[in-house]
């Protein structure tokens, strides 16, 4: 459902809340799952500025916008995950996301997210902590 609702407002430019409300009235998801990925769409959207910031710079050879839209949305919703909900393993985002680019995209798509996303853990780990080590470090 995130996925579909983050290509919706992605491609064919639907505000988010007709998306989701389109969304939420043709899904068989239970209650819980549709919470979560609301607020997975909302998360994604809200911080989506750094989201592509950091995948344009990880995306060596694609630009973002030149990405096929489902990978690119597929990227950014794995990306929100990774960065900003701690509660969920970055092995199962980078999973998740592979399996989604397979099913709804390419082989090589799903190879593609892969080395973008482990690529984003590596370096998002590296960053965390040398911000954890300079805040040990402060006087």
């Amino acid at each position: 459902m995130a996925l579909n609702v983050l290509y919706q407002v992605d491609v064919a430019k639907i505000p988010v809340d007709d998306a989701l409300e389109t969304a939420i009235a043709n899904t068989d998801l239970d209650d819980a799952a549709q919470e979560f990925a609301v607020a997975l769409v909302n998360g994604t959207l809200e911080h989506l500025p750094d989201i592509d910031e950091k995948l344009t710079k990880l995306s060596v050879g694609w630009e973002l916008q030149r990405q096929p839209s489902v990978d690119r949305n597929i990227l950014r919703m794995a990306s929100f995950e990774i960065l900003y909900l701690e509660h969920i393993p970055d092995s199962v985002a980078i999973n998740e996301a592979v399996d989604m680019a397979k099913k709804y995209s390419t082989e090589e798509s799903g190879r593609f997210i892969n080395g973008v996303l482990g690529a984003l853990v590596r370096q998002y780990r590296e960053n965390k902590e040398v911000e954890e080590h300079d805040a040990g470090t402060d006087s």
